[in-house]
């Protein structure tokens, strides 16, 4: 007698990935779409040759979106959602295999990896230039208000000028990178007064400026690894006769008198002239017409 026997595989065995734990590097600019681990890193065996069914979990908070597997079947994980070193600079994702699928309610074995995933800082800010102001909540965008500084017509200075809210100066936004910053004047100057320096930014002057008219200067702020990362910003230098003399009032003493009811916003009028308003005048001798 021939007796035939077939031996039926027991769901007995667990999926196995090669690697329990595996970390990677992840600059901040990669392209969405891209793939950030391989499926042959990922993909764990079964010795039932059972079919494997992935799931991927993320456990930090505020980082999910960004990464996600190609399909239930196919563990390779890409990117989702541009990625923002300003949002968080690391996570930690844990990938699923089980030998049935999920809501299965059959005797299931599953087994996990985790994957953590560091973000590395990429170049994809341009210089910004200081004090500046931000404009969102994330501080991704600072604006910066125009310098201000003043120069005496037909006066050459030898020093830096002072400038207004302070001297022109860019930083790299992208701090961990911190790239070198250069300056340079592109606009404004057509007479080459002014010259600034290519490191510090400090601004000085060529020759005396001889028009009593504001000089409106673009100073461009640029990063030296990078000619395509760059910022300007507005520098209003303003031309005014030269002041030697403190403005006086023309009386060291004023009197005057007020009568009892007036409304207010009424007249002050002089003392001892009831029909004169009083004035109060100050002159200067550097500025006769004013």
């Amino acid at each position: 007698l021939r007796i035939l026997v077939t031996i039926l595989n027991v769901n007995d065995n667990s999926p196995v990935f090669e690697q329990t734990n595996l970390t990677k590097v992840v600059p901040e600019d990669t392209k969405v779409n891209a793939t950030i681990v391989a499926r042959k890193d990922l993909s764990a065996s079964d010795l039932d040759l059972d079919i494997i069914f992935y799931e991927l979990t993320t456990i930090v908070p505020g980082t999910d979106g960004y990464f996600a597997i190609k399909g239930v079947n196919n563990p390779e994980i890409y990117l989702q959602k541009a990625l923002d070193y300003e949002k968080f600079k690391l996570t930690t994702l844990v990938l699923y295999a089980r030998d049935r699928p999920v809501g299965s309610t059959d005797t299931t074995n599953t087994a996990t990896t985790t994957i953590n995933i560091v973000i590395e800082q990429a170049d994809t800010k341009s210089p910004w230039f200081l004090p500046c102001t931000f404009i969102n909540a994330d501080n991704s965008v600072c604006i910066s208000s125009p310098y201000i500084g003043r120069v005496n017509i037909s006066e050459m200075s030898m020093e830096p000028l002072i400038l207004e809210p302070g001297p022109i100066y860019a930083i790299d936004p992208d701090y961990m990178l911190n790239e070198k910053i250069v300056y340079s004047i592109v606009g404004g100057d057509t007479d080459k007064v002014f010259s600034v320096d290519a490191d510090t930014g400090n601004l000085t002057m060529n020759k005396v400026a001889t028009s009593p008219d504001s000089y409106l200067l673009q100073v461009m702020a640029t990063q030296v690894n990078n000619i395509q990362k760059y910022s300007t910003v507005s520098v209003e230098i303003k031309v005014i006769n030269k002041s030697d003399h403190p403005p006086y009032f023309e009386s060291r003493i004023y009197n005057g008198t007020v009568f009892v009811g007036l409304a207010p916003r009424s007249f002050v009028f002089q003392a001892g002239e009831p029909s004169s308003p009083m004035m109060i005048i100050a002159t200067d001798d550097d500025f006769p017409d004013v």
